[in-house]
């Protein structure tokens, strides 16, 4: 299948210039292709991963991708899906967000045949009589107002500055035309404005023949029409400190039946001979939810690697079962990390002293005695029956916590004090 038509039936595709001709030419050559993403914050989230996981596919069928980390442009503010003014970041913060978002990259897309540059290194060197001769003389003031990115903003008001920004992009597009041999640039639906003019940039200084695209993909919505990607905690993110490995998780195999097709064919490398597979299952057989672990599992092992699946995996299994006692330190604090927790001292307590006075677990000694009697007790993964039994907080988990559960489904998070 070429790979216009499988991102086609993957649901990827929202916009393409000149599909025909893009066709012929990915057929023919291994291309060069680009994506870029401003340095904002220090970690991508699973909403800015839609347009690289293309890049990605592009890549595992021979062609090469590009991605532009936006020192440059970071510094101005790209105006697309915003009704305010983006605020300016200092020189620190924006050399801090390129590191950390070079470094999520090189860890998507290895080393091989994949190519990561920062548009600072060229726009940095323009002047403001080169940038007003050389570009901006390209540019039609009509044109750019007609542009969504820039009409959607007149009501509100637009800066100089963020108005200039689709034609710094259209710098970065011709500059990787020249020097990566890049023909097509992709994006998310708000950067389809962006995207031409960087197309007609290129044809007014290299020609009417030159073989530029743009392909952008469709804004992803969720089965109940709200957007996808956002949690009640937030965004959830690729960096594993701000989103852990098992959160992460967690978040894909929880997805509606009415989604996980779609998500299936957007984010993950499966055949389609596999999908529709999994997608049998989803109708005949909903409450294994296969689909929803394949999902999960793949697009883990895509962002986090085979460990963090298999840790994810144990977490998940452990909390169903409540057997927690195999768990490691790192996988307690991936599990419990949004369940109530307490701070305990490292010292030995009568379990229903620690449950009431040191934990608050239990409102009284009655009642903690009562719940322990009856078995519904259950530290680091044992039923403690007895009411005299000790609480040793250094015996599990490298003497870091202490895990309690009441009942069948309610747990704690005891962390020790160093």
């Amino acid at each position: 299948m070429n790979i216009i038509d499988e991102l086609t039936w993957r649901g990827a595709v929202n916009q393409v210039t000149d599909e025909e001709g893009l066709r012929e030419l990915t057929e023919n050559e291994k291309i060069g292709l680009y994506c870029g993403t401003d340095p904002t914050g220090d970690s991508l989230h699973i909403g800015h991963l839609i347009p690289f996981m293309m890049l990605k596919r592009f890549q595992l069928a021979g062609h090469h991708p590009v991605i532009i980390i936006g020192g440059g442009t970071g510094a101005i503010g790209d105006p697309s899906g915003r009704k305010t003014e983006r605020t300016l970041q200092t020189e620190s913060q924006l050399e801090h967000n390129v590191k950390a978002l070079t470094n999520q990259m090189i860890k998507l897309f290895g080393t091989e045949n994949f190519t990561i540059v920062n548009n600072y290194d060229w726009l940095s060197k323009l002047s403001m009589i080169d940038f007003l001769r050389d570009y901006g003389k390209l540019f039609s003031v009509n044109t750019m107002l007609n542009k969504e990115v820039v009409a959607s903003r007149l009501e509100t008001g637009i800066s100089y500055t963020e108005f200039t920004y689709q034609i710094l992009q259209s710098i970065d597009f011709l500059h990787l035309y020249r020097h990566n041999d890049v023909h097509l640039q992709i994006g998310g639906a708000d950067q389809w404005g962006n995207i031409t003019s960087g197309i007609d940039l290129i044809h007014k200084i290299e020609g009417p023949d030159a073989k530029a695209f743009g392909l952008t993909i469709p804004l992803m919505l969720k089965a109940d029409g709200t957007k996808f990607g956002k949690t009640a905690g937030g965004a959830v993110w690729l960096d594993p400190e701000k989103t852990t490995p098992y959160e992460f998780y967690q978040f894909w195999i929880n997805q509606d039946d009415r989604d996980v097709v779609k998500y299936l064919k957007y984010f993950t490398f499966l055949s389609k001979d596999e999908i529709d597979a999994l997608a049998e299952k989803v109708k005949t057989e909903p409450w294994k939810r296969e689909a929803q672990k394949t999902l999960a599992r793949e697009v883990t092992k895509f962002v986090h690697g085979e460990k963090a699946v298999e840790e994810a995996e144990r977490i998940t299994k452990a909390l169903f079962s409540g057997d927690v006692a195999d768990l490691t330190a790192n996988e307690i604090e991936q599990g419990f990390k949004n369940m109530p927790s307490v701070e305990v001292a490292n010292q030995k307590q009568n379990i229903i002293l620690w449950l009431v006075d040191d934990t608050k677990i239990e409102p009284s000694r009655r009642q903690a005695r009562e719940d322990v009697k009856n078995g519904a007790i259950r530290i680091n993964g044992e039923q403690i029956t007895d009411e005299n039994a000790e609480i040793d907080p250094s015996t599990h988990f490298d003497g870091k916590f202490v895990i309690v559960r009441k009942g069948k489904k309610r747990y704690w998070l005891a962390r020790v004090k160093k």
